[in-house]
């Protein structure tokens, strides 16, 4: 049996698309030929210290505090601290745990604190492979922007990287990013995915009706749905602002959390469509195929995006979406305008102009023909290309496979 370390800032129960991404391949990973350990922060105290979650026995590390948020803006001073912190206990508490069990590779979850914890951990044992994996879809001059003490560090952050001895990226823009600061080795592009028979498979009607009087979807509503973080640079500000450009049937339902609903709410009552915006808050991820099922076009219009697990998912649930051609975006989504030569999987919106999120709303509206052939284009991609089987596979052959042997 081969021994994975991974280092990962969060886990379940935070869940984002590189949280989903690791508990989907490692479930799907045979445990008599790998076994996972992940290092990770606990934040919260209700958290156990050690934990087996699905094929990967968790051990968290670090102050805690009750019924904590992972936010940076809502992050106690504690909390705050076991994050800077995080590269050198995570580092240590590897150091240890390799003594005990003897890596064949280590796993780093990102180029953030985790990244800096497994590099430290390769500088120290040069022989074992070390992994990077890459989801954030910020191009790196916005980083080093949005962080300026990247400017004075931008020399050891780059190590992040270019130590590593395979990257994966999640979308061939990151892949782009990474060659552009100079990293020569291998970068396997693999997408993020789905659960394909979990989204689209048939839902209990009685459910269905269920949900949509709880959320007061009248006859002739068409529902707008989007699930993510409620953060600024998801766009939904813009999905509610395209509101008013829609007719008074058409709402908007929204699925998540984040510390700017608040201003989010805001904006929906100082233009007017208070009344047609739906916050469910966090929502289970085993529930939300339900919230797809009753919804009509699925509109996330991203500012930046590594890759976007919502979309696959939409398509899979056999509901039609509008995107920003952003990030990963496009490895995917192809406008029947904008890509003639690809059969559409949907609609594109520009970027911070709910105008034009709206254009794409009354097409689909208004074009039912082109939702049919949307929709079908789409399952058909989500199943051959972007279910969490195929892409668990896909780790196994390129990744874990040639290193493990390597090492």
């Amino acid at each position: 049996m081969k021994r994975v370390l991974i280092f990962s800032l969060t886990y379940v129960p935070y869940i984002g698309g590189a949280e989903v991404a690791i508990k989907e391949i490692t479930d799907r990973i045979d445990p008599s030929e790998y076994a996972f350990d992940m290092i990770t922060l606990r934040f919260d105290r209700a958290l156990p210290k050690i934990e087996k979650v699905g094929n990967v026995t968790v051990y968290r590390l670090g102050p805690s505090v009750y019924n904590a948020k992972v936010s940076d803006r809502s992050l106690p001073w504690q909390l705050r601290l076991a994050k800077i912190l995080f590269p050198f206990t995570s580092f240590v508490f590897a150091w240890r745990l390799d003594q005990k069990y003897v890596y064949d590779m280590v796993w780093g979850m990102m180029a953030n604190h985790a990244g800096f914890g497994a590099l430290f951990f390769k500088f120290f044992h040069v022989r074992t492979p070390y992994f990077l994996e890459l989801q954030d879809g910020r191009a790196f001059k916005d980083m080093r922007v949005r962080r300026p003490i990247l400017l004075s560090l931008w020399w050891l952050y780059k190590r992040v990287y270019l130590a590593a001895d395979v990257i994966k990226a999640i979308s061939h823009f990151i892949e782009r990013e990474v060659r552009g600061i100079g990293y020569e080795k291998t970068i396997a592009v693999i997408p993020n995915a789905v659960d394909v028979a979990k989204f689209s498979a048939p839902v209990d009607e009685r459910d269905i009706a269920e949900l949509k009087s709880r959320l007061n979807k009248q006859m002739g509503d068409v529902f707008l749905f989007t699930a993510s973080r409620l953060v600024l640079s998801r766009g939904v500000e813009d999905t509610i602002r395209a509101l008013s450009f829609l007719p008074a049937n058409v709402k908007l339902l929204i699925a998540g959390s984040g510390e700017d609903r608040t201003a989010l709410e805001r904006i929906a009552h100082d233009i007017g469509v208070a009344e047609r915006v739906i916050f469910v808050g966090h929502v289970d991820h085993k529930e939300l195929p339900m919230y797809y099922k009753i919804s009509d076009i699925f509109v996330r219009p991203s500012i930046i995006e590594g890759f976007g697990n919502s979309f696959v998912e939409a398509f899979a649930a056999g509901i039609p979406v509008i995107a920003t051609p952003v990030g990963g975006i496009p490895d995917f989504l192809f406008d029947p305008d904008k890509d003639p030569s690809y059969e559409p999987t949907g609609l594109f919106c520009e970027v911070r102009n709910s105008e034009s999120i709206a254009k794409a709303v009354s097409r689909y509206m208004q074009d039912p023909q082109l939702v049919t052939r949307v929709v079908k284009n789409a399952k058909e991609l989500v199943a051959q290309k972007y279910d969490w089987s195929i892409i668990a596979e896909d780790m196994k052959k390129r990744i874990f496979d040639p290193l493990t042997r390597r090492g």
